[in-house]
């Protein structure tokens, strides 16, 4: 089990802590799962208190033998009630706060009304941008961590070469690599902040179904095996001259990588094929002009351009009627963190070491998708890849 160095948790506070300066807050008060994670290096039940200056206070309701073991901060304390929060940090030496920050695009209105009301007098606002911002810029110690997923995907990939067959059902090919990847340590959840969006493993479909939209806010959707899910892999049975998707999130020690090859038996038609090859020239395009300093949504405006230059305006990023307009996304902890290779983000500008996954993608209804995808670190003088399997279309 992998702890969170001490200095990483201090590093990543005190970045806040200089964020929160600038927005005038107090304190910051976070309770998701996904934020503790970052900041205590523990999911145990409770909340991180961070004050403007100074150590946070992990504040842990259940397991604090838990956390107390998993965390590297120096303040975990045993907590019962938001009511105990006011003297619980008034023990510790700090004010009570006038301006206090929270997760207010994940709290729950009802639990955030608990700890309103026990924090009565507390200006509460949205603190999930700085906390996002934060976590947008990865150390050199999360990048080693997600090399690990992609080795962790690779062999996914891998294992679907050997395995892909005419006959199997999409969620046979689909339990095969997961299976895969659970025995490469694959933690089994793929955690995403956005409302009502789930992410398994990842999307393995062939055929019309990997064209058939869903639900959730991505390019792809497919069917899965009933309306309670709504996504993913079905009982569709692959056959010969079809694309085959194998959109994967690698997931070890905390941390997700995303990364999506086009696979066949025997071959596509020439319009699937020319597609893929445009895809990926898409992806090259994205290689010319991402740099520290560059705009988002102008990444995504120049790509976008040049997929209908190619003909695709019906077809990229979704079928037609459900399209998205995003490209790409940034990936860490969650699935959709900053940044978000989208339209519209013109004042938010690429760092170095911000990492994101890029998924320029065809969809044909009908006939199926094509596409490629990748999870890239932003370098100084340009992007590396994190993820590295095989390119090519893949025909089997």
């Amino acid at each position: 089990m992998r702890i969170t160095p001490a200095s990483e948790l201090e590093a990543r506070y005190k970045k806040l802590q200089a964020l929160m300066a600038g927005a005038g807050l107090d304190a910051v008060l976070m309770m998701q799962s996904a934020d503790l994670f970052y900041f205590t290096g523990s999911i145990q039940q409770g909340v991180l208190y961070v004050p403007a200056a100074g150590e946070p206070l992990y504040l842990v309701r259940k397991e604090h033998s838990r956390a107390r073991m998993e965390c590297g901060l120096k303040e975990v304390i045993p907590f019962k009630s938001p009511k105990d929060i006011p003297a619980t940090v008034a023990e510790y030496g700090y004010p009570v706060a006038k301006k206090l920050g929270m997760e207010l695009d994940v709290v729950p209105v009802a639990l955030f009304q608990r700890f309103e009301k026990a924090l009565a007098g507390a200006a509460i606002s949205d603190a999930s941008p700085l906390i996002r911002t934060v976590r947008a810029v990865k150390s050199d110690y999360e990048i080693s961590i997600m090399k690990d997923a992609a080795l962790q995907v690779d062999k996914v990939y891998k294992r679907a070469c050997e395995v892909i067959r005419a006959g199997m059902t999409d969620l046979e090919l689909a339990a095969e690599l997961e299976f895969t990847a659970r025995k490469e340590g694959h933690q089994g959840i793929s955690r995403m902040r956005g409302f009502n969006s789930e992410l398994f493993y990842g999307h393995i479909f062939s055929g019309a179904d990997s064209a058939a939209p869903a639900f959730l806010d991505a390019p792809l959707g497919g069917i899965g095996v009933n309306p309670s899910i709504g996504q993913g892999a079905s009982y569709k049975v692959i056959r010969e001259n079809e694309p085959i998707i194998v959109d994967f999130a690698g997931a070890f020690d905390g941390y997700l990588v995303d990364q999506t090859r086009t696979l066949c038996i025997g071959g596509l038609s020439d319009q699937l094929r020319q597609a893929y090859v445009d895809m990926y020239q898409i992806q090259n395009r994205l290689k010319e002009i991402a740099r520290p300093g560059v705009a988002w949504g102008a990444i995504y405006d120049d790509c976008y351009s040049l997929a209908c230059e190619m003909g695709y305006k019906d077809y990229f990023m979704g079928s037609k009627g459900a399209q998205v307009s995003f490209i790409g996304h940034g990936i860490g902890v969650e699935i959709d963190e900053f940044p978000f290779i989208a339209r519209g983000f013109k004042d938010q500008l690429l760092e170095e070491n911000m990492v994101f996954a890029f998924e320029p993608k065809a969809v044909y209804p009908g006939l199926g998708a094509v596409g490629i995808e990748n999870t890239f670190r932003v370098a100084k003088d340009g992007l590396k890849h994190i993820t590295y399997s095989n390119e090519e279309l893949m025909v089997l």
